[in-house]
């Protein structure tokens, strides 16, 4: 036994994908567009989207906020997992790469779950809580400018409800936050943002080695 952790992710992961992911069509066609984008590199593994999608059922949930779309595999993935009343609010401000993600929701036909706000993330979680949407909803899932997580967590953790959970993409940031040489805003902020929730009472924690670092924050 060991109270470290001995495996090697990076040998492990082609074994993980083989031996785990639930493969189909629209999703390869969905990465492999992706790929041919410059910035495919913002596109969570397919692994990512398979376990958030098993967080949205085992939660039982029907209400989710995306700060960050992209090309739509994040949303996809969760969007085929809620139940067919489901809502789901993603917001990115980005017309070229939502509008790949549109069409792929719509050839899966998820397109009636999610509602698209092309606009700041920080006015359109603003204008949620304004609306009287606070605690209702189950789960967020945050991947946008770095910047800003701090801010985005701060509003999702008023809109989810007790015993939601709030998923934070990237907090591991493909190592740099453990490399001290490194000292940019973007690594910055999320160092800062992984100190805060470390010591944040109002949440129960959990930072996992999945993809570039996932952390599952629950509200108390």
């Amino acid at each position: 036994m060991s109270n470290k952790s001995t495996l090697d992710l990076m040998a492990l992961h082609d074994y993980v994908v083989e031996h785990s992911v639930r493969d189909d069509s629209v999703l390869k066609d969905l990465r492999n567009e992706t790929a041919e984008d410059e910035m495919a590199r913002m596109q969570i593994a397919p692994e990512q989207g398979q376990f958030m999608a098993l967080l949205v059922k085992l939660m039982s949930a029907k209400r989710i906020i995306e700060v960050g779309t992209f090309t739509g595999y994040s949303s996809l993935c969760m969007a085929r997992a809620l139940p067919d009343d489901g809502e789901m609010i993603c917001c990115d401000i980005d017309e070229h790469w939502t509008r790949i993600a549109q069409r792929y929701w719509q050839r899966d036909g998820v397109e009636n779950k999610i509602k698209l706000v092309l606009a700041p993330a920080l006015d359109t979680l603003q204008q949620l809580v304004k609306d009287g949407r606070s605690n209702e909803f189950d789960l967020a899932f945050i991947d946008a400018d770095k910047e800003n997580y701090e801010h985005y967590f701060e509003y999702c953790l008023e809109l989810i409800r007790p015993n939601g959970v709030i998923l934070l993409d990237n907090t591991l940031w493909s190592g740099r936050v453990a490399d001290n040489s490194v000292d940019d805003v973007d690594t910055n902020a999320i160092r800062a943002l992984n100190r805060k929730l470390k010591e944040d009472t109002r949440i129960d924690l959990s930072l996992l080695t999945v993809a570039d670092g996932l952390t599952l924050a629950r509200k108390r």
